[in-house]
């Protein structure tokens, strides 16, 4: 899902700068800029406070990262003016979505009589009014959007971080789950907003071994192994692309160059995300023994290379005591090949993905990185039909907003979903680091990614019977790549594919050859050849790899 973005003078100008810290007199007495008079006395306890506690107060709150509370008079007074500015030119509330594509539940957008009101107010003097008419402030759990969380994870220790590098760090968190656990809200918080770009936690299957547990000589070793024969090499604690990789801006010419996400996400902060609560009868799936793995970027070049920060960030869950009706996956369509030439104000880059199995869309995020300009995802259905499902025509670094449809999307089998973006890599975009340099694919805020984040339910096929002497023959070693062998064991009813320094996955049978994850879309399918053995199996995980069977004499048999 991956979530990367701006360095904190970026964020502190997204955010912090919002508004302006000039005072209004009183009895001032500019044009309301939207075209429209009122000469009706408006006042805050009255008109501005039901509006500001609708859509303002989930950000300007105690303890949050706008720059002021509008809980009360007193603290917004002295914003007045550049409230006024923001509301009119609708800066304020950040909404980046084109109106005339879909419809969405967290739509933070003033209507045009909403606005008038505060530009009214504020034209009229900006006066508190009668404090019996104060509407009661919202309720807030201090801390959280989800409210009081039954379960706080939060990494082993304090992390410290000197400024000047972007770092990716990990931290293994057992959840110790004796059973399974279905999360309906969950929250990721950043323990220091100075140098917390963004948080994702995964969900790691039981018997993935626990990095927490390694010497930093293994952890290195895992990092390396993780990427060995990938089209990605170590900078630092940085994964970046090959600059001799392929380009590929139009994935959907080429299906085997899609990236994607992980389908084991749990959670995740970035600038201007909200968190996440799942629509009723909807849930997302903890496994019993899983463990919480964290990926913390962290970025902030404003500090001198000897300051030491520090950070212990967290997750809030709230679960739910039964099984769900739907489980919710999130995962991206993406394009890790494309190249963004010098200079190009313009460039387009593409991802495809066509459904295997009908499909409910619940949400969508785009991500991309300071030169990512607009993103646009469009549904073509089996009967030739197409759709825009979100358009993002101007693109924000600072604000990287999961959109929740208001009414969740059923795609059909065969739906093909297609995600174009556009990059500004020019002397134009004041966030460009270097409209010099070609810009490829990395995780750095300085690089770029193109991920179309989606948040949805697969409608999974029944689960057959298979004899165990059939299931046995597929157990085995399989070389994935070169020098990377996976092995397949049997658990039951199940295959495990364990791959070195990867999370293992788990695959139900759908019939004697083709099985399926019971979340995402990965698909394994085996062949045998003429002799009636099994040769190689097809691993679906967003591209087909044939993974070809190692000969070593009797599989081992499962249990």
């Amino acid at each position: 899902m991956r979530l990367k973005r701006p360095l904190l003078i970026i964020l502190t100008i997204g955010i912090f700068m919002v508004f302006g810290l000039n005072l209004i007199p009183a009895g001032s007495a500019e044009g309301n800029g939207s075209g429209k008079s009122s000469n009706a006395a408006v006042t805050y306890t009255k008109d501005i406070a039901p509006i500001f506690n609708k859509h303002c107060a989930e950000c300007h709150r105690p303890g949050e990262s706008a720059p002021f509370s509008t809980l009360s008079y007193k603290d917004v007074r002295p914003w007045a003016k550049s409230i006024r500015e923001k509301v009119a030119n609708r800066t304020m509330p950040p909404w980046h979505a084109d109106p005339h594509f879909g419809s969405f539940e967290n739509d933070r957008r003033l209507t045009q009589a909403e606005i008038d009101k505060v530009v009214a107010w504020v034209d009229q003097g900006a006066i508190e009014g009668n404090t019996k008419d104060m509407p009661a402030a919202p309720t807030f759990t201090a801390g959280w959007e989800i409210g009081k969380p039954d379960m706080i994870v939060q990494i082993p220790d304090e992390y410290s971080y000197k400024g000047g590098d972007d770092e990716y760090q990990y931290f293994d968190v057992p959840t110790n789950f004796t059973e399974d656990r279905y999360v309906i809200r969950a929250e990721a918080r950043p323990g220091n907003r100075k140098i917390v770009h963004h948080i994702i936690a995964f969900i790691v299957p039981p018997g993935t071994p626990n990095m927490g547990k390694m010497t930093d000589e293994q952890r290195n070793k895992a990092m390396e192994m993780a990427i060995k024969n990938s089209p990605f090499y170590r900078d630092g604690f940085l994964m970046r692309m090959k600059p001799d990789q392929p380009v590929v801006d139009d994935a959907c010419a080429d299906a085997n160059s899609r990236g994607g996400g992980n389908d084991n996400l749990l959670v995740g902060f970035a600038p201007g995300r909200n968190a996440d609560i799942y629509a009723p009868g909807t849930a997302r799936k903890v496994p019993a023994g899983s463990i919480i793995r964290f990926q913390i970027h962290y970025s902030n070049q404003t500090l001198g290379t000897e300051t030491v920060e520090k950070d212990r960030s967290m997750i809030g869950l709230v679960f739910t005591d039964k099984a769900p009706e739907r489980t919710v996956t999130t995962n991206s369509i993406g394009n890790i090949l494309f190249k963004i030439p010098a200079g190009a104000e313009n460039h387009r880059v593409t991802a495809c993905r066509t459904l295997k199995r009908a499909t409910t869309i619940y949400a969508f995020e785009p991500h991309m990185h300071l030169r990512g300009k607009s993103m646009e995802y469009k549904v073509f259905y089996p009967d030739g039909k197409e759709e825009v499902m979100l358009s993002v025509p101007n693109y924000d670094f600072a604000w990287q907003t999961n959109y929740i449809l208001k009414e969740p999307k059923r795609l059909p089998k065969g739906s093909r979903i297609m995600v174009t973006a556009y990059f500004d890599n020019s002397a134009k975009n004041k966030f460009n680091p270097d409209p010099t340099k070609d810009v490829r694919y990395g995780e750095p805020t300085y690089d770029e990614m193109m991920l179309g984040f989606m948040d949805y339910v697969t409608e999974m096929p029944a689960i057959a019977t298979v004899d165990p002497r059939i299931l046995d023959s597929y157990t085995g070693k399989y070389e994935v790549m070169p020098n990377v062998i996976a092995q397949v064991t049997r658990e039951g009813n199940s295959l495990i594919i364990s791959i070195p320094f990867r999370p293992r996955m788990e695959f139900v049978p759908e019939s004697e050859t083709a099985f399926f994850t019971r979340s995402g879309e990965a698909a394994l399918t085996f062949v045998k050849d003429k002799n009636g053995e099994v040769s190689e199996a097809l691993l679906d995980v967003g591209r087909v790899m044939k993974v070809k069977k190692v000969k070593e004499g009797p599989a081992a048999g499962g249990q």
